[in-house]
């Protein structure tokens, strides 16, 4: 059972979900919160799994409470969708940037952010190729490309330095398998241990790293 808590100010959407996820089965809302603070007191509170976070919130806003919970050390197995009506490029970078494993827009189709938890809950990332590529552009643009390579960088080896790289363009692990001519179980193994030598959170951790490191 897929544990999600509600984060959004106002009733109706809060509600719309919850009824969503009530009837399908593999899934429970363990919580709710109409602002940011509320949210990381009942993050702390239920531990869910998923958390759909709302951006413009009263009190601190949806990405403070992403930061503020991303940094509870025991939130770590806890990941943050972002959902939002407003499609700007500045909240997709900050988003990732300060730990979310992904960002939706509220008009998304039901189905679609039914798989977009089940995805995260399996240390998957919503990151398309378009949205990876907008990730990338902002962290160009919001700060000088100074690489600071990842304290555990030396830690990989060539091979998965280089799939590093290609998660940060956006490719899915059958993606890059035909890029580098290998099973996809391999590609798997490759991003796994990738992320566990760099302890990303996830894949979208792992653009991150890869932008800072000079990999992408």
């Amino acid at each position: 059972m897929i544990g999600v808590l509600l984060v959004d100010d106002q009733d109706l959407i809060r509600i719309g979900l919850r009824t969503l996820l009530e009837h399908e089965d593999g899934f429970a809302v363990v919580g709710e919160a109409a602002d940011g603070l509320a949210a990381v007191e009942e993050a702390v509170r239920v531990r869910p799994d998923v958390i759909l976070m709302d951006i413009r919130m009263p009190g601190i806003d949806g990405l403070e409470a992403t930061r503020r919970i991303v940094a509870r050390p025991e939130l770590e197995h806890t990941r943050v969708i972002v959902l939002t009506t407003f499609e700007r490029d500045e909240y997709v970078f900050d988003a990732m940037r300060l730990g979310a494993s992904g960002f939706l827009l509220k008009n998304t189709p039901p189905a679609t952010l039914l798989d977009a938890i089940r995805t995260v809950v399996d240390g998957g990332a919503l990151l398309a190729p378009s949205v990876t590529r907008t990730l990338i552009r902002e962290f160009a643009r919001h700060s000088p490309r100074t690489v600071t390579p990842h304290p555990n960088l030396d830690q990989l080896t060539e091979r998965e330095r280089e799939v590093v790289a290609l998660v940060a363009q956006g490719l899915s692990n059958a993606e890059i398998a035909g890029r580098l001519v290998v099973s996809p179980a391999t590609a798997r193994t490759h991003v796994s241990r990738a992320m566990i030598k760099l302890a990303a959170r996830d894949r979208a951790q792992l653009v991150v790293f890869a932008y800072q490191s000079g990999l992408a």
